[in-house]
């Protein structure tokens, strides 16, 4: 999973940006998504239109799926990044685990892990970069 839209948008700044670090417990997932959510609805204070509802819900999914992915799957604790750019919105989750996300093949009989599988189906691109101590998963959500 990598794409060059993530490599371009590395260069531009983003009109915001936001992260939190988070333990590893219950509710980690469901403070990521009212992290998202208060997050984007912030997006008028920097001269932005708002994010519509549809986009904010989108979003609000796909941070939970990549950061249920890392509470099954990860080590640790997470940090969560978001950045904010006219047309589309970065949602990066670290983590200490060197293995990448695998998205299975479409199984409509298979009982969860579909996480991958969606978070592709919705976002512009997603890229999985290693790093010294793990690695990052950067999902692009067009805005539009």
């Amino acid at each position: 999973m990598t794409d060059s839209t993530a490599t371009q948008s590395a260069t531009r700044r983003p009109s915001l940006s936001a992260s939190v670090d988070y333990d590893i417990d219950d509710g980690v997932i469901a403070s990521a998504r009212d992290f998202i959510a208060d997050f984007l609805s912030a997006s008028p204070a920097v001269g932005r239109e708002p994010v519509a509802r549809e986009r904010i819900d989108l979003a609000r999914l796909v941070v939970s799926e990549l950061v249920t992915n890392v509470v099954r799957h990860a080590p640790g604790p997470c940090r969560v990044l978001l950045e904010l750019f006219d047309e589309a919105l970065e949602i990066s989750v670290f983590d200490r685990r060197e293995a990448s996300p695998v998205p299975r093949g479409h199984d409509p009989g298979r009982i969860g892990q579909h996480g991958v599988e969606i978070v592709v189906a919705v976002c512009e691109s997603v890229s999985v970069e290693p790093l010294p101590s793990g690695k990052r998963v950067r999902a692009r959500l067009s805005l539009a």
